[in-house]
């Protein structure tokens, strides 16, 4: 699933060298962590979170292939 979430965000942003994923386990999946630098935040959130939204979305239809549990936060 990071190579999903990394794809899709490198391919929104302006700096796509500081687009940083990270994996995070949790007790009933995982969580993959987004950051990029500040001026792209807003181009990740888009108006009223859509693209965020969005992002999450298709992540969680992906997982639910493989059975896990995922959640992106962008931080």
């Amino acid at each position: 699933m990071e190579e999903l979430v990394k794809y899709i965000v490198t391919s929104l942003v302006s700096q796509p060298d500081q687009v940083d994923i990270r994996r995070v386990d949790n007790a009933g999946g995982y969580t993959v962590e987004v950051r990029v630098a500040p001026d792209d935040m807003g181009k990740i959130i888009g108006r009223q979170g859509r693209i965020a939204r969005a992002i999450r979305t298709v992540v969680k239809s992906a997982s639910a292939a493989s059975g896990d549990m995922v959640t992106v936060e962008i931080i």
